[in-house]
């Protein structure tokens, strides 16, 4: 689902809707690598001198009016985009509605069961199979190119066999530490491997003068999964049977509660606890998140903390892979207007507008090639994020998301604070897994 904001605002409303499925644990807010030029269509005529979207000639002289619905910081700001795609195609109003996450759910249920959706609307990653089944979405037109995006990120669109989305925005997480301890723990590098990165957790603890060595979630499937992935693990096979009791799976929570065991990690935290301010103190030197937290440490630490910090990829096992989220676009079926709708679906696609929108709000362009435009690509930490969504997984395409997802948490939760071994946790999760379902 969208995953990741830049501000607090966003992340708390995020977590408050979907739970640890949106920022995880520490708020505060595969693929393919960058290609050359897409192979999408240009809905606004090409790319003017700015980089912005050009404003010569509409799409294929669409008209009418569309409605669009957008969720929280997304959701305020999409008029930017609106306007430049209005101001290609005049003769078409775009009627933006912001949607506050925590009603999200409720509002879509509604809407489409009573024939009401609008004509677009954003769609979070993991709701795509809960709101795309018995037809609601419009099948994406074949002009569209999936090779023109990152591989994960299409395949969250996939239900069916069928693409019934496109990708707006994507993230990704990568390890966020403190350089300044790990050097006076005696580490000059970040940690490369599994070990690497128990080692520099014990050091920084130890040595580094922090009162923990990372901040990893009790119950945050999002900072578990990827470890599994690493490990040559994965949520479920390729006919949607669930895989979490697997050596691999077993390996993987051994490893992720070695932290709590060893009191790497705490095992607890205070209500609405932020990482960020905790991360500038220095009592939490190392942490998994997303883009958002690049302005937010910014903000934070001043311009006097920009030396001490840093982050790297994820840490690797088998693979380096890690956690990929973010927000696609849909069109409903109910559409009274789906050349127009389409139309502004393809302009969001087009790498200019994805790098425009990237310079709005800091949201991670889901077209490759989007990659290579200068707002995107001068930001070194940027391309760090980029560089790590070639290694990315999501989490299955299934309408029963949810429930497996909070039985993971609650069982990650009994093996690292409870005391529940990384076997039974791992059957646990098989049995309450394949008594809901994820096909």
């Amino acid at each position: 689902m969208h995953i990741g904001s830049r501000t607090a605002r966003f992340a708390a409303a995020f977590i408050l809707t979907f739970g640890l499925a949106a920022c995880g644990t520490n708020n505060g807010a595969g693929s393919g690598g960058v290609a050359g030029a897409s192979a999408l269509p240009k809905a606004s005529g090409g790319t003017g001198a700015s980089g912005a979207p050009a404003s010569s000639g509409p799409a294929a002289d669409v008209t009418g009016e569309i409605s669009v619905w957008a969720m929280g910081a997304e959701g305020t700001k999409l008029k930017v985009l609106a306007e430049a795609f209005t101001k290609a195609n005049p003769n078409v109003k775009v009627n933006v509605t912001p949607v506050d996450w925590g009603q999200a759910v409720t509002k879509l249920q509604t809407a489409i069961a009573g024939g009401s959706t609008p004509d677009v609307s954003q769609m979070g990653t993991d709701m795509m199979a809960q709101f795309g089944a018995n037809g609601t979405f419009d099948p994406v037109p074949a002009d569209i190119d999936p090779s023109a995006f990152f591989e994960t990120a299409w395949n969250t669109n996939m239900i069916d066999g069928a693409a019934v989305g496109v990708p707006w925005y994507v993230e990704t997480r990568l390890l966020y530490y403190r350089k300044d301890l790990a050097e006076k723990a005696g580490i000059t590098a970040p940690p490369a491997t599994w070990d690497d990165l128990k080692a520099m957790a014990t050091a920084l603890k130890a040595k580094g003068g922090a009162k923990w060595g990372i901040s990893l979630g009790t119950k945050n499937w999002q900072e578990y999964v990827p470890f599994l992935w690493q490990n040559g693990g994965d949520i479920a096979d390729a006919s949607g049977t669930p895989t979490l009791n697997t050596p691999q799976a077993v390996e993987a929570l051994t490893f992720y509660d070695s932290f709590f065991k060893d009191g790497l990690t705490p095992k607890s935290v205070p209500e609405g606890f932020d990482i960020t301010p905790a991360f500038v103190k220095g009592d939490n030197p190392m942490f998994i998140s997303g883009p958002w937290h690049l302005s937010l440490i910014k903000d934070a630490g001043g311009a006097d903390f920009t030396d001490k910090w840093a982050i790297a990829p994820m840490p690797k096992k088998a693979s380096g892979t890690s956690f990929l989220g973010g927000s696609n676009m849909v069109v409903y079926n109910a559409s009274k207007n789906k050349p127009a709708a389409w139309a502004f679906v393809k302009f969001l696609a087009d790498p200019a507008t994805q790098a425009l929108w990237y310079k709005t709000v800091s949201d991670l362009p889901a077209v490759k090639s989007a990659w290579e435009n200068p707002d995107v690509a001068t930001d070194p930490n940027v391309k760090l994020f980029g560089d790590q969504l070639k290694d990315t997984k999501a989490q299955p395409v299934s309408g029963t998301w949810s429930e497996v997802s909070s039985a993971i948490n609650d069982t990650l939760e009994k093996m690292t604070t409870g005391g529940m071994e990384p076997q039974a946790a791992a059957d646990e999760m098989q049995q309450q897994a394949e008594s809901i379902g994820l096909k």
